[in-house]
């Protein structure tokens, strides 16, 4: 059962016309559409489905710069401010809490990787610092395992995903922006060698610029109109406590589980250190630009062939402006629970922190992420659709740096002067 979003008074119907349009109600649309009605700018967030509904909903809520690859360390740098200043700027508690984020290590090998982080440009610029196996047993007490070290950055943070899209929202809102959900667009229309409106279920909108923020959608959408978007499906699950007494507010990640103090007093948990993959035509298509990423980073992948591959076999590559899209078929992806992977998660986490063989768990669900091949997010102009920016592919990160990537999507349509270096971002380097 995926998580229960607060929920947010959405138009009914969208207008004929708009200086933006987004594509995509998750987190980093509605942070775009927020920035841009801030800056007096008329726009419009179409959603297939509902608001937050697939991954921006259904992620840990980790806000982190803990161990960001070097170029991306400014963009969680900049999201970090951001938000902090949240509540503020939209008027509702969105669970932000700088409690901080502990990576552990089992081994020299595993530390080894941290002490080459911190020692690099970005990590000297933070407040991380190396933790001995004793300062690991002082700042979460009741531990079993003797860890070898661990990194400990205590300005990360946490938010809450149920409430932080709804609030982004809502705040867009009242400055100006029309959202609307169960919306699909179908495709774009182009004028004169640019983009100049999107054709919906419910017929055209005419606008300056359109905004593609459609998580693991873009890649489908965008081969509709021949731009190839690198990115792969791959399925992360989760699960929360009842309200319990643990071990501390800090996150904490090992090889092989993680957790996070809610808001609601329980833990959010997974197994952090494997994923599934369910295979599907892409995989086969794109899978071996995904080599050096799978050796580094998605060494515990778990490989599954099955109705999966069917069911994206069966949806359209191709469609037409007056067809019923993919996104009109399955308007909220909702990958099933790996519930091994879950019991793995809860058993590594047990036998480290006693106290979790009291969690009494409440819900678990499961959420798909559009992973790149170097696992960094494209915000960036589309060179063969002028008019056209897109921001997918976050890989699993795209709810700790919404802010200032929707900002940064915001200021490349907009023209002002980006919040970070765009350069990493850039489409054309994949």
């Amino acid at each position: 059962m995926a998580p229960v979003i607060r929920p947010v008074q959405t138009a009914l119907d969208p207008p004929a016309q708009t200086s933006v349009v987004v594509i995509g109600g998750g987190i980093v649309g509605l942070s775009t559409a927020l920035t841009l009605a801030e800056r007096g700018i008329s726009v419009v967030v179409l959603e297939k489905g509902h608001l937050a509904g697939e991954q921006s909903s259904r992620n840990l809520g980790w806000v982190r710069k803990t161990g960001r690859h070097i170029a991306d360390l400014p963009l969680s740098v900049e999201s970090d401010r951001l938000w902090a200043e949240m509540p503020e700027r939209v008027g509702a508690d969105v669970g932000y809490r700088k409690a901080g984020i502990m990576y552990v290590a089992r081994s020299e090998a595993e530390m080894a990787k941290h002490e080459t982080w911190i020692g690099s440009d970005g990590g000297r610029a933070l407040d991380s610092r190396l933790l001995s196996a004793d300062e690991i047993d002082r700042q979460v007490p009741g531990g079993a395992e003797r860890w070898f070290g661990g990194i400990h950055t205590p300005s990360d943070g946490r938010a809450e995903p149920t409430l932080a899209s709804s609030a982004i929202a809502a705040a867009a809102i009242a400055k100006g922006a029309v959202i609307v959900e169960q919306c699909a667009v179908r495709r774009l229309v182009t004028s004169a060698g640019r983009v100049s409106g999107v054709m919906t279920e419910r017929g055209e909108i005419r606008c300056e610029h359109v905004l593609l923020a459609g998580g693991i959608w873009s890649r489908r959408f965008l081969g509709n109109h021949g731009v190839d978007l690198p990115t792969l499906p791959l399925v992360a699950s989760v699960l929360r406590t009842a309200a319990m007494e643990g071990p501390t507010e800090t996150a904490v990640g090992a090889a092989d589980f993680s957790f996070r103090k809610r808001l609601d007093g329980g833990y959010t948990i997974t197994q952090r250190g494997a994923l599934f993959a369910p295979l599907m035509l892409d995989h086969l298509l794109i899978g071996h630009r995904y080599l050096p990423v799978l050796k580094a980073e998605w060494k515990n992948v778990r490989l599954a062939f099955g109705r999966d591959f069917l069911r994206d076999l069966s949806m359209s590559r191709r469609w037409k402006g007056d067809a019923r899209s993919p996104m009109e078929h399955v308007r909220t992806m909702d990958p099933p629970v790996n519930d091994g992977l879950n019991a793995e998660a809860m058993t590594n986490l047990c036998r480290a922190w006693p106290v979790f063989k009291q969690a009494e768990i409440r819900q678990s669900w499961a959420g798909m992420i559009d992973v790149t091949p170097d696992s960094n997010p494209v915000i960036s102009p589309v060179a063969k659709l002028p008019g056209l920016t897109l921001a997918s592919g976050f890989s699993g990160h795209g709810f700790g740096t919404a802010p200032a990537a929707g900002q940064l999507a915001a200021d490349l349509i907009t023209g002002d002067t980006p919040i970070v270096d765009p350069k990493p971002y850039r489409l054309d380097r994949l």
